[in-house]
């Protein structure tokens, strides 16, 4: 299909255009007339259409050109023109484009609607025409002035109303603004321990309105743990008490606070504990403080605590910044090999001493069980970093070696979910992590392998200074958020603290995760490959749990 079309009048042009189909030529040939309109020629007409055979001629007709002569701003409020974007010189003397009007009148009112004048109106007033030149006169009603009154929860959640209130920064008795009214919406997207049961609804009555937010608590709370009775291989006649441990209170007294502990022993000399605390908006500012320790015991070689202070902050409904304070200990345990050594080991005592920034970006449909959206985290950190001399070991090899030290680290995850329909879905992620440093030590590292990083590996497998890894998830969902699954994983790891070669672990599998009524259960068989590990069935892994919810 092709159009052939002549422009005549004050403009002189023409142009032929190939389609594939008759209805996207007539798409084409409107959309050119619109332009004319855009450009001030108001009475731009097609007066000639003639085919032969798969090709249209038109003619068209631009008219005359009306322009703007002046667009007074009368009694709009200067402040709220300059918020808007008002600019006057471009209805000085301008082509006369009524898109550009309706433009705007749309910035006016929308800036009015969140300044506490839901019910603003506005119309051009005293238009004046001279020839062909328009001038008019911007009149506007502001209306009766909005505040906000409380914030009523209709759902059975038991979330205090004033940490709502001002989480979302809606306050009885500020001015009504409806871009907080639909960054709330976005804003409890994000809260895991929410679930929305309706659609919001705003009341205005004498001069206030209430916002009514239909949410229902959600079981997030965990409690999960497993007991084992082993024989001790180290100590006769004696049992090794093996275990795991996980528990997550959220929103706890409905204001927000979260707490969480996870402990796990799975051998007779190795064990780790993780312990956080979340409590929002300190002191009514919009500051929320975090705190976090973590222990890590690797069999006898090294013990390492990791303490940690957040900042956070949630400058819009979907970006969170945290600035925080971080102290890293090391301290080597079994010594006794390390006597004649004349070096310094690739595992030691330090302290780090580090602060950094954190960036997260949330756009996922359900922060808790997403099927659609992306999600995002970059951290960066930098400090000081002490060796510390062992008086187990030779006083010597601490000879020549620079003990206080710069050292840094980068890390970021990238996650994206892919909605295909009803029962298809695809999670894809991609991780990566930096650390430099000249005196970097094997309890320094990254760990990485396990069910939340490559599967196919032990717990905290590899050790790593600089890595990168994907995972890739099609899922098939049987029901909303349970779903059968495949996986391939696969990355590129270096250790050059302990001179290894770089090794590029890979795996796949397949898995399960099923909703219940208390809780979800997961499970996940898994075959990987690496440098210190064959791509062997007898060497597959099985990752399973089950985690109650209340």
């Amino acid at each position: 299909m092709t159009l052939s079309y002549r422009v005549i009048g004050e403009i002189n042009k023409s142009a032929v255009q190939f389609f594939q189909d008759s209805l996207t030529r007539e798409v084409q040939l409107k959309a050119v007339v619109a332009e004319l309109y855009r450009e001030g020629f108001l009475g731009a007409t097609i007066y000639d259409r003639a085919y032969s055979s798969d090709t249209l001629h038109v003619q068209i007709a631009t008219g005359t050109k009306f322009n703007w002569l002046a667009l007074n701003t009368g009694n709009v409020d200067p402040v709220l023109l300059l918020k808007a974007g008002f600019d006057q010189r471009r209805f000085q003397n301008k082509p006369f484009q009524y898109e550009e009007v309706a433009r705007l009148f749309d910035q006016l009112i929308s800036q009015a609607e969140n300044e506490g004048f839901p019910f603003a109106s506005i119309k051009l007033d005293s238009i004046e025409r001279v020839e062909n030149d328009f001038s008019g006169v911007l009149k506007m009603d502001l209306g009766p002035k909005i505040t906000f009154d409380t914030l009523k929860i209709s759902g059975n959640s038991k979330t205090n109303r004033l940490y709502l209130a001002r989480f979302l920064q809606i306050l009885p008795g500020e001015p009504f603004s409806q871009k907080k009214v639909e960054q709330a919406v976005r804003q409890i997207k994000n809260l895991p321990y929410l679930r929305w049961s309706g659609e919001p609804e705003i009341s205005f009555q004498n001069e206030e309105a209430t916002l009514y937010l239909p949410i229902n608590d959600r079981k997030i709370n965990t409690l999960d743990g497993i007991i084992g009775f082993l024989p001790n291989e180290f100590e006769e006649n004696r049992l090794l008490v093996t275990g795991q441990f996980d528990l997550g209170l959220f929103n706890v007294g409905g204001k927000g606070r979260n707490y969480q502990l996870n402990w796990q022993r799975l051998s007779q000399y190795s064990q780790n504990l993780r312990v956080s605390a979340l409590e929002p908006m300190v002191l009514g500012s919009m500051i929320d403080v975090g705190a976090s320790f973590f222990l890590l015991k690797e069999d006898t070689t090294f013990l390492n605590r990791d303490f940690r202070l957040d900042f956070g902050y949630r400058f819009k409904s979907d970006n969170y910044l945290k600035f925080f304070g971080r102290r890293q200990a090391g301290d080597l345990l079994a010594t006794a090999s390390f006597r004649e050594v004349e070096a310094l080991p690739p595992t030691a005592d330090f302290r780090f001493n580090n602060y950094g920034v954190q960036y997260q970006l949330f756009k996922l449909d359900d922060i808790f069980l997403p099927r659609r959206g992306h999600f995002g985290e970059l951290e960066f950190a930098i400090g000081n970093k002490v060796i510390l001399e062992n008086t187990g070991l030779p006083p010597s090899i601490y000879e020549g070696i620079d003990l206080r030290t710069i050292q840094f680290y980068i890390r970021g995850e990238l996650m994206k979910h892919v909605y295909f329909n009803s029962n298809w879905g695809l999670m894809a992620k991609l991780s990566g992590g930096l650390m430099e440093n000249k005196n970097l030590l094997v309890n320094d590292l990254y760990r990485l392998g396990g069910l939340k990083s490559i599967r196919g590996f032990n717990e905290n497998f590899f050790f790593a200074n600089n890595y990168v890894y994907f995972n890739v998830e099609p899922r098939f969902y049987f029901d909303t958020y349970s779903y059968f699954m495949i996986f391939v994983d696969g990355g590129r790891l270096e250790n050059s603290v302990q001179g290894l070669s770089i090794d590029y672990p890979y795996a796949a599998g397949l898995g399960f995760s099923l909703e219940t009524g208390s809780g979800i259960f997961n499970f996940i068989y898994a075959m990987g490959g690496a440098n210190g590990q064959d791509f062997a069935l007898n060497l597959s892994k099985i990752h399973f749990g089950y985690t109650g919810r209340f």
